[in-house]
């Protein structure tokens, strides 16, 4: 019926120009009676509606013309496509992997890389907004880029900066018009806009784009690695999250759970592999919640059950390819190539992943597991999905499944209503664990949680500071208990190259994920044909440890070997 209308509007406008073109007769009744004629014998709606669409046949020869770029990419803007890229990330690994992202898309557009801040063109920073410091560093860095930016030479071109991330995805109002620092803001969803934000950019006015999607996960976009040399490399396998924890702004910045499809990661892992890296870490917000549903046949799939005790606020998602499925492929690819990965959630722990990981050797026998709290109430005040208790109990299960397993977690001290006894709770559950690597944060409310709307920041400062201090200085006091008891034992390192405090050493990663260091002297060569070597990146070495600390395991180097050949002997 709108259609109808419209073309019955258009035909009455048509009709009133086909009049006004004519003079018109005396208002006589033959004058009428000559009008009326001329006007049956004019042309009627029907011959409107035919003459307002084009010939059939005219179709394929559009469909043949060149196709013309987008106004907003004028054939200059295009010319400059060769401009500089200044690329500078904050924050978790998933942000690193995002970089990787940012510049294959930019690459593809004939933008360069330089490593060198006063050489370019376009500064772009991929980052974080978890917590109020990480914010603050952003924007006292553009502070310092916008002066950069006022100091820049009239013979060159004009110097373009650009938030990328979840801190776009948060403060994109305040960024791009209080401030009025940048010149582009793309969400974590918006990477393949790149090209075209920079390109508004470059007509002088702002543009942005930060919309969250339902199914982005750039499965068809292999990440330029940063480092051509490195021995390791991150794989994205899954974006966005759904716990919806109390205090955690990710579902609002980087949006709903969703993961590449199965083949499209093996492809990737499967390139790093011929290219020689030795190490692939599986990314994601909540990595172990994976499920590939991209193909029918998928759907059919069992659906694997929590870790004992846990609970999560939405319904169980049934049907797809499991976390399990996609490390056991994972770790096929490769038998020389360690696979990690972060960062889970403890719920996602099914005995079919703990085996695996004990089972196959390649799979790196370390798990973070992220506790957040030692007290039940206020893990509950969190949303995390199970107590004190249930916790434990999984820790004591793993250790069990997977005998030496390396242990990390997560704790944010001074999260709303915390008491002195709740903190002690977290103090004890440190000592009872007694983890590996351990990361602490005093709590920063962020807008948009649960937390936020719910719950009153009512835990001061000074007292968060306190307590912070406390769970880095009891980690610290027992990571070094449990690392002292690997001195005299022999590790597995994947060397990484040079240590930063000594040219006359090396460092790299044990199995555990734990940080080693040794002297770069002459070794066995590890086939048995007697001749010496010097460590290189890449190499596996094992490595006597002699000494150790909350962080830093020291030791002798003793010879090169591979994983196949380490895990016979273990």
């Amino acid at each position: 019926p709108f259609l109808s209308k419209a073309w019955e509007d258009q035909s009455s406008i048509l009709v009133e120009r086909s009049l006004s073109s004519q003079t018109i007769p005396e208002c006589s009744e033959r004058g009428l009676e000559d009008f009326s004629a001329r006007l049956a014998a004019g042309p009627t709606l029907q011959h409107f509606l035919r003459n307002a669409s084009p010939p059939q046949e005219t179709c394929p020869q559009l469909a043949e013309e060149p196709e013309e770029p987008e106004p907003y990419l004028t054939s200059s803007i295009l010319e400059k496509a060769g401009r500089k890229v200044y690329l500078e990330t904050y924050g978790c690994q998933m942000n690193v992997n995002d970089t990787e992202i940012a510049w294959a898309v930019l690459q593809k557009s004939g933008y360069l890389r330089t490593h060198q801040l006063e050489e370019a063109d376009v500064i772009l920073l991929v980052t974080c907004s978890v917590r109020e410091k990480a914010e603050q560093v952003i924007w006292n860095r553009l502070q310092h880029l916008t002066a950069l930016k006022s100091k820049r030479l009239r013979t060159q071109a004009p110097l373009r900066i650009g938030i990328l991330g979840c801190m776009a995805e948060r403060l994109k109002e305040e960024i791009l018009h209080k401030e009025k620092l940048v010149d582009i803001v793309a969400g974590p969803d918006a990477y393949r806009d790149l090209s075209r934000l920079l390109a508004v950019a470059e007509t002088g006015q702002q543009a942005a784009n930060v919309l969250l999607s339902l199914d982005e996960t750039y499965a068809d976009i292999l990440p330029v690695q940063t480092s051509l040399d490195a021995t390791s490399a991150f794989v994205s396998v899954m974006r966005g999250c759904d716990n919806m924890c109390s205090y955690c702004i990710v579902p609002f910045t980087r949006g709903r759970e969703r993961s590449r499809p199965l083949a499209s990661i093996l492809r990737e892992v499967k390139v790093l592999s011929d290219q020689g890296v030795k190490e692939v870490t599986l990314l994601g917000q909540n990595v172990n919640s994976f499920r590939d549903t991209s193909e029918v046949q998928f759907l059919s799939a069992a659906t694997p059950g929590l870790s004992r005790g846990f609970s999560t606020i939405y319904n169980a998602k049934e049907g797809g390819l499991r976390f399990a499925h996609l490390l056991d492929q994972a770790s096929r690819v490769d038998p020389e190539m360690r696979i990690r990965f972060t960062s889970p959630h403890p719920k996602d722990f099914p005995d079919e992943v703990l085996q695996l990981i004990q089972e196959r050797h390649n799979i790196c026998k370390q798990l973070h597991l992220p506790a957040q709290s030692g007290s039940s109430r206020i893990l509950e005040a969190m949303r995390r999905g199970y107590t004190r208790e249930a916790y434990l109990e999984l820790i004591q299960h793993v250790r069990d499944s997977i005998p030496g397993v390396s242990l990390s977690s997560d704790f944010i001290a001074g999260f709303c209503g915390e008491t002195e006894d709740d903190h002690q709770q977290t103090v004890s559950l440190l000592r009872q664990v007694r983890y590996n690597v351990g990361f602490f944060f005093a709590y920063s409310m962020r807008q948009k949680t649960r937390a936020y709307h719910r719950l009153q920041d009512d835990v001061p400062a000074e007292v968060k500071r306190r307590r912070l201090e406390e769970l880095i200085s009891v980690f610290r006091e027992e990571a070094t208990r449990a690392n002292r008891a690997m001195v005299g034992r022999s590790q597995l390192v994947l060397v990484e190259g040079p240590s930063k405090r000594s040219a006359t050493e090396l460092c790299g990663r044990n199995d555990g994920n734990i940080r080693v260091v040794f002297p770069d002297t002459e070794m066995e060569d590890g086939t048995g044909s007697g001749a010496v070597v010097r460590a290189q990146p890449g190499d596996y070495v094992l490595v006597k440890v002699t000494s150790a600390s909350s962080q830093t395991l020291k030791g002798v180097l003793l010879r090169r070997t591979t994983l196949r050949e380490s895990s016979a002997h273990r």
